[in-house]
């Protein structure tokens, strides 16, 4: 890959790294800051209704899922961004060939090549 194909994406890399962290910071600030009767805008001092409490439970765990998800795909475009830096970027880390760039432009923190990760899928 050369300077220029580089360049571009890092570019890319920088932007979606930008979108998922506001993507985050949109989750963090919902329902995971609020406490569960402050979620349900319940203010009486009043227990809540079971059906309720397993209704915020449950979209509580959503947004935990989500956040850990975003997470993970920060980790991996910090981890991409710190290999072209590095010049290894679009070498598949099982075989050590091209990862196509077809597959970079669709998923720019590919760590494997289209075949390296079908097998480790199968192996799944």
């Amino acid at each position: 890959m050369n300077k220029k194909e580089a360049q571009e994406f890092k570019k890319k890399l920088v932007e979606l790294r930008e979108k998922v962290t506001e993507e985050m910071k949109q989750i963090g600030g919902g329902s995971l800051k609020l406490s569960q009767r402050d979620a349900s805008g319940d203010l009486s001092a009043y227990t809540l209704h079971m059906a309720d409490v397993a209704s915020d439970s449950f979209e509580r765990e959503l947004s935990w899922d989500r956040a850990s998800g975003e997470q993970k795909v920060l980790f991996h475009i910090d981890d991409a961004l710190r290999r072209i830096e590095e010049g290894v970027y679009g070498i598949c880390e099982s075989c050590g060939k091209k990862i196509s760039k077809a597959r970079l432009k669709a998923i720019p923190y590919a760590l494997l090549c289209r075949t390296c990760k079908e097998k480790h899928e199968r192996k799944k």
